[in-house]
């Protein structure tokens, strides 16, 4: 199989796989490895696979669930962490994270531009306007989405504005003189553009609100997508929006995170996957549940119906307005048993594609998904073990390579290159 479509395929830098599975992030210092050396092996693997990018989410808030059960967790901020990788690898893109709710635009330029100097060319920046996190910075509570996406419209604009102030070294510089709603911003920006172009935009986010806000301008988007149908729609949907905005359909692509249980047996990949969740009693689902959708099912019987008349109001305030989102849809098409919505992604994870099986399986559910269009690539989340996270890199990547669906090396050096932006 060969085609002229390659897939776009990142990874997540995050402790994805079982604890006691060694290499752990949350084990490494006790190993005697820094946090930094351990993300630093990870970027490696990924760059000899030719990956476009190593991706770093971030969380404004101390997880307390996640320091309770690893004494030795170390949350570093993304940029910083981001730019010492940057030192040990040569061409692999470098994508941080930066909220615009609770960060100046100013900074925040500085810092991508800065990393893109640093890196020659490779970094990108993921824009999130964040779910939690307002209690550590003021006493104001959170903003609303529609707030939260107007500010992020902003912030946006005026970043580009900044890199396009001091586009080059030896470029005229212009001041902004921007006051809009959320900022005020004379600038120019004290460090110039790269000549590799500006960062590649990302966006993580699927709710309405979140699409238009990726079609404006994004360049790839972190798609929260549990089924195929949900992909295809999604992927049309930006699409048709990209346009109607006056950019290429191509424009945004459409990158699935992919939380993958592979082994060498179907049984042996879905006991992973049963061990991946023991954790999660029937009670903390249910209380998943109310988080993500308002909807409370503890009374009802495990066979009980969910059905549509049983959804909140659309306004009811959720934690995150793309996984309730998801779920309605869910429920409205297939009115599941209660056991059902408490097993969905949504509700024990993050709303994540979830793919189980052999190389072959994953493969398979890979490949189809290009061809009906539902995405452009997607984001290796390997779960389970560091054995699937080795088959990734040692054998699925190698054989979309040999279907003609993925590079054999790369042909560029910057992010943009590998995204193929012109």
């Amino acid at each position: 199989m060969s085609t002229d479509r390659k897939l776009h395929i990142g990874l997540s830098l995050t402790p994805t796989w079982l604890k006691g599975q060694r290499p752990h992030p949350d084990e490494a210092l006790s190993a005697g490895m820094g946090p930094v050396e351990y993300y630093v092996e990870l970027a490696r693997l990924a760059e000899r696979a030719k990956l476009d990018f190593v991706f770093r989410p971030d969380y404004l808030v101390m997880n307390q669930a996640m320091v309770a059960h690893s004494s030795t967790h170390v949350g570093l901020d993304p940029t910083m962490m981001l730019a010492a990788i940057a030192r040990e690898t040569e061409k692999i893109g470098l994508v941080t994270t930066a909220s615009t709710t609770f960060n100046q635009p100013y900074i925040v330029a500085r810092q991508i531009q800065s990393l893109h100097w640093i890196s020659n060319g490779r970094a990108g920046w993921n824009i999130v306007t964040s779910i939690e996190g307002a209690e550590n910075f003021g006493t104001e509570p959170m903003p609303s989405p529609e707030v939260r996406y107007r500010k992020a419209a902003e912030f946006t604009d005026v970043v580009r504005q900044l890199w396009q102030s001091y586009p080059g070294v030896s470029s005229a510089v212009r001041s902004l003189d921007h006051a809009g709603e959320f900022f005020g911003v004379k600038g120019p920006l004290n460090v110039p553009g790269h000549e590799a172009g500006p960062p590649p935009l990302f966006q993580a986010g699927a709710s309405e609100i979140g699409r238009s806000f990726a079609a404006s301008v994004a360049d790839a988007t972190f798609a929260a997508m549990p089924d195929m149908s949900d992909g295809i729609e999604l992927r049309t949907d930006l699409r048709n929006r990209a346009v109607q905005q006056g950019r290429s359909a191509n424009a945004v692509r459409v990158l699935p995170g992919l939380y993958f249980f592979l082994a060498r047996t179907r049984d042996e990949a879905w006991k992973l996957h049963e061990r991946a969740h023991a954790h999660l009693t029937r009670e903390r689902r249910v209380e998943a549940l109310k988080s993500v959708l308002g909807l409370d099912v503890g009374a009802l019987a495990p066979g009980s119906r969910v059905t549509a008349d049983l959804l909140p109001a659309s306004d009811h305030p959720v934690r995150s307005r793309t996984h309730a989102e998801l779920l309605r849809r869910f429920i409205a098409a297939n009115s599941p048993t209660v056991e059902e919505v408490l097993a969905r992604p949504e509700v024990v994870g993050s709303a994540h594609w979830v793919s189980v099986g052999t190389l072959d399986d994953v493969l398979n559910d890979i490949v189809q998904r290009f061809e009906a269009g539902a995405l452009d690539g997607f984001i290796a989340l390997p779960g389970g073990s560091v054995g699937s996270l080795n088959l990734f890199f040692e054998e699925l990547v190698p054989e979309l390579v040999r279907r003609g669906l993925f590079r054999g090396d790369y042909e560029g050096s910057t992010l943009r290159e590998h995204l193929g932006i012109h």
